[in-house]
């Protein structure tokens, strides 16, 4: 760990208290000017430093920017190893890891940024990916997966968000299929996941899952054209809040991922389904298809019923309500 990192770790324990940098370089064993250097470096990354004659430093213990040593406070024991790289801003965590996974490097890799240039969605789409509101993070995955049970990651990671943001804000998300989680009718979070197949064995040669998460409301507000759409997690900032998100997210899909052949994230995926019972359009390309939605299976496709009476288990593809 570098000392930049290793100091902002130090402030972070001790968040709101001042440490002298006589008192930081006695810790990390490095002269008071590299612990100098380390600030200012922090400073101007935009961690909220202050430095004070004969105090020392203090990181405000308000500050929700996200660190790998604040995401690390909350992970699981076993989940300390885990190789994180967490950056201020970047292009796509998405392309990041890709390139990752074309280089060979081994599953488990994360890359978590505060803001995206490129943020990607669905269908080519791009993802709103503002500095400072919400939180971007992608992990790489070599699973022993058939192609065709690729959506299971996606589920998987579904549930992972719903019960990270339940955990911390007592609310309770719910899940559009396939891929969108939603409170109180606003979508706090969309993921991706994007996948490279073995043309041998059929099977993926490497996942990359992203996670995109609208912590608070950006300033100035969403966009026009997500306004009616999109909505935050909090509408007050509070302390540590995006770290310990992703941290629980974290925790939750490896728990799910190492457990995947037995499906157990599909109780709580069905159990938090949005429009059970509910007329919906299923939407492929430009058509709009009317129809009931009945649920989703183990597999998880999507079962609806449409005006025909025709009943159909769907892999791919959009729903919107219909709008009496």
């Amino acid at each position: 760990m570098a000392i930049k990192d290793k100091v902002l770790e130090l402030l972070d324990d001790n968040k709101g208290k001042y440490l002298s940098g006589e008192q930081l370089a006695d810790t990390l064993g490095c002269t008071r000017g590299a612990v100098w250097k380390a600030v200012k470096a922090l400073q101007e990354n935009g961690y909220p430093i202050s430095a004070v004659t004969n105090k020392g430093y203090s990181l405000d213990e308000n500050t929700d920017i996200l660190s790998l040593a604040g995401i690390k406070k909350y992970l699981d024991p076993d989940r300390q190893g885990l190789e994180i790289e967490v950056y201020k801003e970047v292009s796509s965590t998405n392309l990041i890891l890709k390139d990752y996974a074309n280089q060979g490097v081994p599953e488990g890799r994360i890359v978590i940024a505060g803001m995206q240039t490129q943020g990607r969605g669905r269908l080519g789409r791009s993802f709103f990916s503002p500095s400072d509101s919400g939180l971007y993070m992608s992990i790489l995955l070599r699973p022993d997966m058939a192609a065709a049970d690729a959506v299971k990651i996606t589920t998987a990671a579904a549930v992972s968000v719903a019960l990270a943001v339940e955990k911390v804000s007592d609310q309770k998300p719910d899940i559009k299929w396939v891929n969108d989680i939603y409170i109180n009718g606003r979508k706090i979070c969309g993921i991706l996941t994007e996948a490279s197949f073995s043309m041998e064995s059929g099977g993926l040669d490497y996942a990359v899952l992203g996670i995109g998460v609208n912590t608070y409301e950006p300033e100035g507000g969403f966009p026009e054209a997500i306004r009616d759409i999109a909505g935050p997690i909090f509408h007050e900032r509070k302390s540590d809040m995006r770290n310990r998100i992703a941290a629980e997210i974290i925790n939750n899909f490896m728990r799910l991922y190492d457990s995947f052949e037995e499906n157990s994230f599909y109780p709580e995926y069905r159990k938090r389904l949005l429009w059970v019972g509910e007329k919906i359009n299923v939407i492929r390309g430009s058509e709009k298809t009317p129809a009931t939605m009945l649920g989703a299976d183990e597999d998880c496709r999507l079962h609806v019923r449409y005006e025909d009476c025709r009943e159909e288990y769907i892999s791919s593809g959009e729903i919107s309500i219909r709008k009496a």
